[in-house]
């Protein structure tokens, strides 16, 4: 769990609790990395942890704000487990979700599953938003990838071991994992996700308008270059991943909500 000084306490402390103590199967560790100083507020959550409030802890500190994709890194390196499980400091985990993917991960031995969301916010309750899905199977995945990211970051399992061997994390501006599950789709990873839904996932009213602009539109055309060239698409599917891409970065927020709604959660359905 990647932890910053722009997160809110109240939520981190939520977080933390539905990933640890409300787990029907706890983890055996939590490894919180702190990317950058901190708020008094939150300084003293990560204190606590530290203490083993919430059960085993490894907190990793670093002086400087670098990203996200460098604090997951730093995470996965430092976990002594060979499975590994995503969370954010703002989305609630279900009580079942370790219950449900740590035995089907061990059983297929898969390298990567996920989950579906539900969307909730300070206006709208756990349980009641949303839903966004992905394709379930590891053949409806690798079909899916080359025109959408497959999996929901915040559900992750990973085998930790494969994830490194394809170079793990590496920084794109919001495509950071998606760049990762291409990596791990050519590396031979066995992927899937199941149908349930693993984690409440945070909107809040900001959340669209982040997703735009030319910056993110930068990280897209990086990662579509990416993609043609290790010939997971072809050039045709370059111009046109790219100009829907362009589109949905250089619209409206309201715009982009919209247009995620009808065709990116429409098309994991209908996988």
């Amino acid at each position: 769990m990647p932890l910053w000084a722009k997160d809110r306490p109240d939520r981190v402390r939520q977080a933390i609790v539905s990933a640890t103590e409300s787990q029907q199967l706890r983890p055996d560790l939590l490894i919180l990395t702190v990317d950058g100083p901190l708020p008094a507020p939150l300084e003293a959550l990560v204190e606590r942890v530290e203490a083993g409030d919430h059960g085993p802890a490894t907190v990793l500190r670093h002086s400087a704000h670098r990203g996200v994709a460098a604090a997951l890194q730093d995470g996965l390196e430092a976990s002594p487990y060979e499975l590994v499980a995503r969370a954010d400091a703002d989305d609630l985990c279900r009580p079942e979700r370790f219950a449900l993917q740590i035995p089907r991960m061990r059983r297929d031995r898969l390298d990567l599953l996920g989950g579906a969301m539900r969307e909730f916010s300070d206006r709208v309750a756990p349980g009641r938003g949303p839903l966004r899905t992905r394709p379930l199977t590891h053949a409806e995945i690798t079909a899916y990838l080359p025109r959408h990211s497959p999996f929901h970051h915040p559900t992750m399992v990973l085998r930790r071991s494969t994830v490194l061997a394809v170079g793990g994390y590496r920084d794109l501006p919001l495509l950071e994992d998606y760049w990762l599950w291409e990596r791990m789709m050519l590396g031979g990873a066995r992927m899937a996700n199941l149908p349930d839904v693993l984690v409440d996932y945070r909107v809040d009213e900001h959340l669209f308008a982040r997703r735009g602009g030319w910056r993110l539109f930068a990280s897209d055309l990086r990662l579509q270059r990416r993609f043609v060239m290790d010939r997971v698409t072809t050039p045709t599917g370059f111009l046109r991943n790219l100009g829907e891409r362009g589109v949905y970065r250089l619209a409206p927020g309201w715009a982009r909500r919209l247009a995620y709604r009808r065709f990116v959660e429409h098309d994991g359905r209908t996988a």
